[in-house]
């Protein structure tokens, strides 16, 4: 079967869904942090949040229920932040801070379906946006040994920043916005195949 990704803006109805993948990924880690603080986190920054959802293609069975295989299998949240602060991990937040970088908070790819690609077009879609915004760069904390991706995705340890409260072994980054093309919000996966849990597309 083939499925078409879809990224789109946050929903309200999206947070179920999220809370699950985001305590499936982190809650092994101690790192889970509840939905009151995730959702503000999409609160005060809608435009720079979305969620990842696969819906079956052209190739599904079509004696199925059009909308019975749609499922999110992803999310990324994103808000401005000072350059070498962030967020603290089940803390609320209240506004936006005025700053040109922005901090990806979390990206959450769903365990049967990494190693598809979806976290770096979720990461593509980020781009775009916060360029379009007047970014000028991008900061995270790569957390459970996720450093080996980001770095792969253009993203520099920065020295001297201790990622507090974020696990040991976590690494602040930092990538500086690239310009070219706008990519769009849809991609066709083949297959996706259910595979054993990756570290990668998740932190």
């Amino acid at each position: 079967m083939t499925w078409n990704a879809r990224i789109r803006r946050m929903a309200d109805d999206d947070w179920e869904d999220v809370v699950g993948l985001e305590t499936r990924a982190y809650a092994a880690l101690g790192l889970s942090e509840g939905r009151a603080a995730l959702e503000s986190k999409a609160r005060v920054s809608p435009a720079t949040c979305f969620a990842l959802e696969l819906v079956p293609g052209p190739g599904a069975d079509p004696g199925a229920d059009p909308g019975a295989g749609a499922r999110l299998a992803g999310y990324l949240l994103a808000l401005p932040y000072p350059e070498r602060s962030y967020p603290g991990l089940a803390r609320r937040e209240e506004a936006a801070a005025p700053s040109r970088n922005l901090h990806l908070h979390d990206l959450v790819i769903a365990e049967d379906v990494r190693g598809r690609g979806l976290g770096k077009r979720l990461l593509g879609r980020l781009t775009a946006a916060a360029r379009a915004q007047g970014y000028e760069q991008i900061s995270l904390i790569a957390v459970g040994g996720s450093h080996t991706f980001w770095s792969a995705s253009g993203f520099t340890a920065r020295e001297g920043v201790e990622a507090r409260g974020y696990g040991p072994g976590s690494v602040y980054m930092t990538m500086a916005l690239p310009s070219g093309q706008v990519e769009g919000d849809r991609t066709a996966v083949g297959g996706l195949p259910i595979g054993a849990p990756s570290r990668e597309e998740v932190g």
